[in-house]
């Protein structure tokens, strides 16, 4: 039997009624699976469809502390992940003995973490939040509060400017955005003066200081199948431009490459450990199911279902 991917699709499709299964998938897993995926999205809209599901097994195409929060949100459903060893390094530069450590020499400070994070950070946490809804959770706190952001720092320190707050930021970070090449898109711009510079807030700001707009991944999308203009430098993670290409196929994207890349775009290696195959694998065999103790999962299921309600 030949197994091509045309033979992958077929038979996921057919697991996925036979089990009444649903494939979540993020923006920066490849095209191919982002089709193939019954929602895709970022982080708060995937939070929102498996808050949601009637489905009786999540695949989570992404990465580990999606599939976790997806466990976590829907505790009776089963949560698979393709490839267990996709993990995030944002999520890992958060370890919980030190975060634990960090919050106890702020005493009165409420605690906001972005969604990359672990269970247990999220356990530890008062308000969840994701790039789509950071600034307006943290805008919605009183001015006087107290308020400690973990863990990226690069999206801790853009909020702040924009605000005005003061919020206490843990030092974490993540290895795509951090690495975006100034250089790089110096160069660009110069070459296509013409192009927008669409940028995350996990960017460092330099590159967030070259840009026309910044937003969240969603909100980079949306602006871009909105605009007028025809040529955009885009410094966020590159499966992207996939729906941006979709949405605007008269318009040119141009992936802003990272320092050390080898290529014209800048990846997320551990979005990318995700394929067809292990897909089906995963389906099929109903393996590397994800797993939160109910203590931890409790506790961080409230941080994020407080993040859900004031996303509403």
């Amino acid at each position: 039997m030949i197994r091509d991917n045309e033979f992958f699709k077929k038979e996921i499709f057919r697991l996925k009624r036979e089990k009444n299964a649903i494939i979540l998938g993020h923006y920066y897993i490849s095209g191919e699976l982002q089709d193939i995926s019954d929602f895709t999205g970022d982080s708060l809209q995937l939070s929102q469809q498996a808050a949601t599901t009637q489905a009786d097994i999540i695949v989570f195409l992404g990465v580990y502390f999606m599939a976790e929060t997806a466990k976590i949100l829907s505790p009776g459903k089963k949560v698979l992940i393709p490839d267990p060893a996709a993990g995030c390094s944002l999520a890992d530069s958060c370890k919980p003995d030190e975060f634990s450590a960090f919050i106890k020499k702020h005493p009165g400070h409420i605690v906001v973490s972005y969604v990359n994070t672990s269970a247990a950070i999220k356990a530890m946490t008062d308000i969840v939040v994701t790039s789509s809804n950071a600034m307006k959770i943290v805008n919605s706190l009183p001015q006087d509060q107290a308020i400690i952001f973990a863990p990226d720092r690069n999206l801790g320190n853009y909020i702040n400017s924009v605000t005005g707050r003061n919020m206490v930021l843990y030092n974490g970070a993540c290895h795509v955005h951090e690495q975006f090449s100034l250089e790089a898109l110096l160069t660009l711009k110069t070459k296509h003066p013409e192009a927008i510079v669409l940028a995350h807030p996990e960017c460092e700001p330099p590159v967030r200081m070259l840009a026309d707009y910044i937003g969240s991944t969603s909100a980079l999308l949306k602006y871009s199948s909105q605009s007028k203009d025809n040529m955009f430098l885009v410094a966020t993670e590159s499966g992207i431009l996939h729906q941006m290409k979709k949405a605007r196929p008269d318009a040119v994207f141009i992936p802003v490459p990272g320092n050390d890349s080898t290529c014209a775009c800048n990846d997320c290696s551990y979005m990318k450990l995700n394929s067809i195959e292990k897909l089906y694998n995963s389906l099929l065999n109903e393996e590397f199911e994800v797993q939160v103790d109910n203590e931890t999962a409790e506790k961080a299921r409230h941080s994020i279902l407080r993040m859900l309600t004031l996303s509403e």
